[in-house]
């Protein structure tokens, strides 16, 4: 079985192309198309110019992955595509040439929830399905908790309220006057400062549940009072990014203790963050629970774990129809 996927919730465009009928199946290829440069000037992602180059880039990505593999079109068994959450003009780039590939070639078609492609991408290289677990998922836009109990059983445990992380990562930079995105700046700059210069505030919400817009404030107050703040950003950057970390670690270990599981994934792009996965691997390794990051490769968008997560899907016999549509609203789990 070989499924052929596409990613285009944003701003990067991806394929990839897996191979397998047993785990762990083979990654043939996954390119990734980047548009960090074209967004930069912006200070964040601008939708038109994004979907705009995802038309562009998307064929000629395709033709390039098919080469990488060693492929033709006619042998791909399924294809698969990003369905959301996402920019709807986006992430109906993608959408729609997977749907047409599959339509012209008459193979199946599988709408893929981008959240779920990180939750299920620690595994793709495991020798078995994924193992009930809780998956902590940290990206631009989403801050989540999961109790996995089999693939497509899921169960929020806990999620952002207002700041996803990364969302407060790269606003944070902005008030410390670094490039975007914020995140890897402010990674850059943590090692170089004193993470208890400033006290920010550790904020723990009701049940499992994350705020970081107060963290945010907090800093922004701190900006306020300072005579010269330049001289702090580096502080600024190591106490944000240690506030930040320590309510992720002790939200996620509690949580983990309620469900009485033993494994912790971590997915998601702020994942690729060092510190991020250093303090959560101890902070597991004391709680004697097993850690298992996604590859540093996978953490951002990328079109291998959405061609993962189809491919376990698949082998369940699930399909998707031709007439569903795109949603950038998309849940991991239905709102009861």
């Amino acid at each position: 079985m070989t499924i052929l996927a596409l990613e285009t919730s944003c701003d990067e465009s991806a394929a990839a192309i897996l191979r397998g009928d047993t785990h762990p199946p083979t990654l043939l290829a996954s390119l990734i198309s980047s548009q960090i440069d074209l967004h930069r000037a912006y200070g964040g992602v601008v939708p038109e110019i994004a979907s705009r180059n995802h038309a562009l880039r998307l064929h000629p990505l395709v033709e390039q992955t098919l080469a990488a593999a060693d492929l033709r079109i006619d042998q791909i068994d399924a294809f698969a595509a990003t369905r959301g959450p996402g920019l709807a003009s986006s992430l109906l780039v993608g959408h729609s040439m997977a749907k047409a590939l599959a339509l012209a070639s008459g193979k199946p078609f599988l709408s893929v929830n981008h959240m779920e492609g990180h939750l299920l991408s620690p595994f793709l290289d495991s020798n078995s399905p994924p193992p009930p677990h809780l998956a902590l998922i940290v990206s631009g836009g989403h801050t989540l908790l999961i109790h996995v109990r089999g693939i497509g059983n899921y169960a929020v445990v806990g999620r952002s309220i207002d700041d996803a992380a990364g969302e407060a990562f790269d606003k944070v930079a902005r008030l410390l006057g670094l490039p975007y995105p914020g995140g890897p700046e402010i990674e850059r700059l943590a090692p170089h400062g004193d993470p208890s210069a400033f006290p920010f505030p550790r904020s723990t919400p009701g049940n499992f549940d994350f705020s970081f817009s107060g963290l945010k404030t907090a800093v922004l107050y701190t900006l306020q009072k300072l005579d010269d703040p330049t001289r702090h950003t580096a502080d600024l950057a190591a106490s944000f990014q240690a506030a930040v970390f320590d309510v992720l670690c002790s939200r996620t270990l509690a949580a983990a203790r309620e469900t009485g599981v033993n494994l912790v994934s971590l997915s998601g792009g702020v994942s690729c963050n060092k510190a991020l996965r250093s303090a959560l691997q101890s902070a597991c390794a004391d709680a004697a629970l097993d850690f298992r990051p996604c590859t540093p490769a996978l953490s951002t968008d990328n079109a291998a774990m959405i061609v993962f997560a189809a491919w376990l899907h698949l082998r369940q016999g699930h399909r998707s129809l031709l007439t569903e549509d795109i949603d950038p609203n998309l849940l991991l789990v239905p709102a009861t």
